[in-house]
């Protein structure tokens, strides 16, 4: 079994998109039929989609907590604090490896860890 789709809703998509790219994905700002536009990222085969929020939705659901292991941990976590991030976990060695854990814009908590190779 695979995860193939994620969608996140977000009250600031545009900006949402450009914090998530600082792990290293690139996403495309597209639409399908009637649907609001919204962008998309592959991660594997996992589609990261955000999506501005539904009508009558008013705040988004920053409950959610996503894993990333990146290839650049220590630059990417040096880069999200120069830029005001907030830093919820400095990195420490775990049993997954070493991880950080920092907020998106909307508060979301984010563990980066780093890319191992096996």
């Amino acid at each position: 079994m695979n995860l193939t789709l994620l969608v996140i809703r977000s009250a600031i998509p545009e900006q949402l998109a450009e914090f998530y790219t600082l792990f290293g994905l690139t996403f495309d700002y597209h639409r399908h039929g009637n649907s609001p536009y919204h962008y998309s990222a592959h991660i594997g085969p996992t589609l990261l989609e955000i999506y501005p929020l539904l009508k009558g939705q008013e705040k988004a659901d920053t409950s959610i907590r996503l894993g990333f292991a990146i290839n650049e941990f220590e630059q990417t976590v040096a880069d999200l604090t120069l830029l005001g991030a907030t830093i919820h976990q400095p990195a420490v060695e775990t049993e997954w490896g070493l991880m950080a854990i920092v907020g998106d814009p909307e508060g979301r908590k984010i563990e980066l860890y780093k890319e191992t190779k096996i």
